[in-house]
């Protein structure tokens, strides 16, 4: 198993990041909070898993070794493989997952594309006694990740269009954001792709 990478970010992408370690560049598929934390020729680690199909090698990247356990632990529920269980992770840190489950916060896995209301509760039920309890003394917000590159928009629309959304459902999310995002940086900041892409997925799961 491929435990973790490090070495140069040598291309970044709407759900991946390229790696170069060794003289190898190593493709490796991230959220779009993580990818927003990358910047093109400054080292990066990643923490990783590797999942292997009979026609694919996939390596996925996490901030933290945090990260990359719960995505591994999700993966023990029934129904859940890699892609679900990295955009479970899109939307909620670690924490944030513990706290939903521990509480039996239906309404949060639900805010997870590809989850609805039924498979929220399989979802409760079969991971009750998997994840723990928080870590941390306040559930973490994917608000929290660091301040995303210039050109957030199209960021944002890579990132929902990557989490299944259809490319006007994404336009219209990220025009439901906007606002937000004009705000912060009005106070002289820069809009952050965590906090913008949940809000986005927010607004689209009270369109349906």
């Amino acid at each position: 198993m491929i435990a973790s990478v490090s070495g140069s970010v040598a291309a970044l992408g709407p759900d991946s990041a390229v790696i170069e370690v060794g003289g190898v560049g190593m493709a490796v598929q991230c959220t779009p909070g993580t990818l927003a934390e990358l910047r093109m020729g400054e080292p990066a680690r990643l923490a990783t898993s590797l999942v292997v199909r009979e026609d694919s090698l996939t390596l996925y990247g996490f901030a933290d070794e945090d990260e990359r356990q719960i995505f591994e632990l999700l993966q023990t529920a029934s129904g859940v493989g890699p892609r679900l269980a990295q955009a479970m992770l899109a939307v909620h840190s670690p924490d944030a997952l513990r706290l939903a489950v521990s509480t039996g916060d239906e309404k949060a896995l639900t805010a997870v594309p590809g989850i609805g209301k039924k498979g929220a509760q399989k979802l409760l039920l079969e991971l009750k006694d998997r994840l723990g309890r928080p870590l941390g003394t306040v559930p973490a917000s994917r608000g929290a990740v660091a301040a995303a590159v210039p050109g957030w928009q199209e960021q944002l629309h890579a990132a929902l269009v990557g989490l299944g959304y259809a490319a006007k459902e994404a336009e219209d999310a990220v025009a439901a954001v906007a606002p937000q995002a004009e705000a912060v940086v009005a106070d002289g900041g820069e809009p952050q792709v965590g906090a913008l892409l949940k809000s986005a997925l927010q607004s689209l799961n009270r369109a349906r």
